[in-house]
């Protein structure tokens, strides 16, 4: 067991499930990162056939690479949540959680900032969170959003409809604090709502022609 606590950053689907045993959670923010469905989902979002699509953390350097026509290039902070472990279970929860971040994600430590009293400042310095490197092998990189929504709103994996863990993202994140945005998050959002609203047009004529 480690001496200082275990702490772990949470900005996708942790937000709303959290990891068992934890006895306190601070919202915050990282620097320098970008938030992006950027990583096939072959597990829980979709299958190995048709893979979904989750969000990953990725250093703004590194996205800006991969990326040059990412319509929002101005986004470098990404909120989450960060979960910290009843030191009794911190072997259970690791474990846990390295099988449930087991498709292509790396462990690392951030800083995670916040503000007190009206400045920012770190909050939990060298929290552990789960990273989708470039070089992992379901990263894809970037998609343009209109075929990244479709694929969202299509995907089914184990864990339910893709458009789900969309959808439960983005409401989590809106109320993490009122300053908390992500302009890629609620785009894709509002593009897949969009899918649905049409969808169920199409569902109400088809009906009204029977």
């Amino acid at each position: 067991m480690s001496e200082r606590p275990y702490v772990v950053f949470g900005y996708g689907s942790l937000i709303w499930k959290p990891p068992p045993h934890v006895i306190a959670q601070t919202p915050g923010y990282l620097k320098g990162y970008v938030r992006r469905f950027a990583q096939k989902s072959h597990d829980h979002r979709g299958t190995p056939e048709n893979p979904g699509r989750v969000v990953t953390l990725i250093h703004k350097e590194d996205w800006d690479h991969f990326s040059g026509a990412d319509p929002f290039p101005h986004d470098d902070v990404v909120w989450g949540i960060a979960y910290t472990i009843d030191p009794a279970y911190e072997c259970e929860v690791r474990d846990y959680l390295d099988y449930r971040e087991k498709d292509g994600y790396t462990l690392e430590e951030i800083d995670i900032h916040g503000l007190v009293d009206g400045r920012e400042q770190v909050v939990v310095p060298k929290a552990y969170c789960y990273v989708g490197r470039p070089d992992n092998p379901s990263f894809l990189g970037s998609e343009p959003l209109d075929q990244l929504a479709e694929r969202i709103w299509h995907s089914v994996g184990p864990s339910g409809p893709n458009k789900e863990y969309l959808y439960h993202l983005a409401v989590s994140v809106k109320r993490l604090a009122p300053e908390s945005h992500d302009s890629h998050l609620f785009a894709l959002e509002t593009r897949c709502r969009e899918l649905d609203q049409k969808a169920r047009g199409s569902s109400s004529n088809s009906s009204s022609e029977l």
